[in-house]
């Protein structure tokens, strides 16, 4: 949406459009300065900065994982070494497996099955 209002002729993008992407730039910005606030707290200022325009330039999709290497890569430090005490805690929360989808195609409309009778009640 950030991307339209710099492709088209600003008249051609309805207002709703405009102030979607204000929020944007805003919201953006924002991760910005919280990355690099996080960030700095390890590495150099300027790296710091760098590596959280690059983390916040919408190269990724939200959802993107970041591998390790890739991480490496943009000048993260990275670890991939876990103590097995972390290990051992983390068999405490198993996380729900993602087997069955979410959304379901039926070919067939599914009927819901007739409610019971209910039983009759001598006087």
């Amino acid at each position: 949406m950030i991307r339209v209002t710099e492709q088209k002729p600003i008249a051609e993008v309805d207002d709703q459009t405009l102030l979607l992407a204000d929020i944007g730039r805003k919201a953006i910005k924002q991760l910005e300065k919280a990355a690099t606030d996080l960030l700095i707290e390890h590495i150099p200022a300027e790296k710091a900065s760098a590596i959280a325009k690059q983390l916040t330039s919408g190269d990724w999709t939200h959802d993107y994982p970041i591998l390790p290497s890739e991480a490496k890569e943009i000048g993260l430090l990275v670890k991939t070494d876990m103590p097995p005490e972390i290990m051992e805690l983390m068999t405490l929360y198993p996380q729900p497996s993602r087997a069955q989808a979410n959304v379901q195609y039926l070919p067939t409309r599914r009927e819901r099955p007739a409610p019971a009778p209910t039983p009759m009640r001598s006087p």
